[in-house]
């Protein structure tokens, strides 16, 4: 039992030096943008995600290179998905208008990719006996790289036509001290952040194992709530300075990059196709962030004025839902 103790005290304390130092990666990586002159729409939905992300990539890596946990893993990238989308059910419920009426369009290029994304990867899991490998690694992989690199160049080139076409940007040469200064400011909370994160599934296999909860249920909910928690915090952030497309182009972003993720992580686990070694528990995750992604394509089309008789819009109050009843299935199936 008090082993079990410092174990929960030490995937406290790694998650806290995530949150911490994943928003401040997020803050300098910002201010990178800022001054090499790169747009906000491309910080929120490339850069920013990317950064954000930081911890699911490493923590992923941890757990199928060192941990050897490969449902850790899953359970991580998966988990951060939902909780990314449950986010916005959060932001929606701070603010009086519907909150996909307050933001671009443009962001249903992201869902898209992201529904594209998950896809590939519930094809990976259910098909991973079957599917032929390159080595030690899925075809699938290859394919979630490939649409992912596609993602990121029609992500950029959409935003970057709207941008041109809504403002006519002048450059201005960038202070090349301040930069400095910045990179390495973002270097520094990039490494706590790699040092944490190495061994936060350590600790979290280990809690998994001495209260019987199993890797699933445990990286889908504990984990991903941790690696996703700087996500929650730089989009709180976003809001209250008035740049929610920079909020939910972070979120949606996110989970795009948390696919490419995926497939890093089974170039890493050398004992096989990662896919044949995720619980086929997880493809009900995959279902359910395909159904909340297509909600918030919806709501981003169809743009609702109001919120009914609720905090929440009807779409992200079925966002809502469904996070917690996919927790409640995953906890009760364990």
């Amino acid at each position: 039992m008090n082993n079990l103790y410092l174990f929960i005290a030490g995937f406290i304390v790694c998650g806290a030096v995530i949150v911490y130092s994943g928003t401040r990666l997020s803050y300098y990586g910002d201010k990178i943008a800022d001054l090499t002159g790169l747009g906000k729409a491309w910080v929120g939905l490339i850069l920013m995600a990317s950064v954000t992300s930081l911890p699911e990539l490493i923590t992923g890596f941890s757990a199928v290179a060192i941990v050897k946990a490969p449902d850790l893993a899953a359970g991580d990238i998966f988990g951060s998905c939902v909780f990314n989308l449950l986010i916005l059910s959060v932001l929606d419920s701070r603010i009086k208008k519907p909150i996909f009426s307050m933001v671009k369009s443009s962001h249903i290029v992201a869902a898209i990719f992201g529904i594209v994304l998950l896809t590939v990867a519930g094809m990976a899991i259910y098909l991973s006996q079957s599917a032929p490998s390159v080595l030690w690694v899925s075809s699938f992989t290859l394919v979630l790289f490939a649409v992912y690199l596609v993602a990121v160049w029609s992500m950029f080139k959409y935003e970057q036509n709207e941008h041109l076409a809504s403002t006519a940007e002048v450059k201005v040469p960038p202070d090349a001290s301040a930069l400095k200064k910045v990179i390495w400011s973002y270097a520094l909370n990039a490494f706590i952040v790699i040092g944490a994160a190495v061994f936060l599934p350590y600790f979290g296999e280990h809690i998994a194992a001495e209260t019987g909860l199993g890797d699933s249920f445990f990286g889908t909910l504990f984990i991903a709530a941790a690696t996703s928690l700087p996500e929650l915090v730089v989009s709180l952030s976003a809001l209250r300075i008035g740049a929610l497309d920079m909020a939910v182009g972070n979120l949606l972003g996110s989970n795009v990059f948390n696919m490419f993720i995926l497939g890093v992580d089974d170039v890493f686990y050398r004992e096989g196709s990662l896919f044949k070694y995720i619980s086929s528990a997880h493809l009900l995750s995959v279902f359910i962030t395909i159904i909340m992604t297509a909600t918030v394509g919806l709501g981003l089309l169809f743009k609702p004025k109001k919120k009914q008789a609720w905090l929440l819009g009807l779409d992200t109050l079925i966002i809502a839902l469904l996070y917690i009843a996919l927790m409640i299935h995953l906890f009760i199936n364990t």
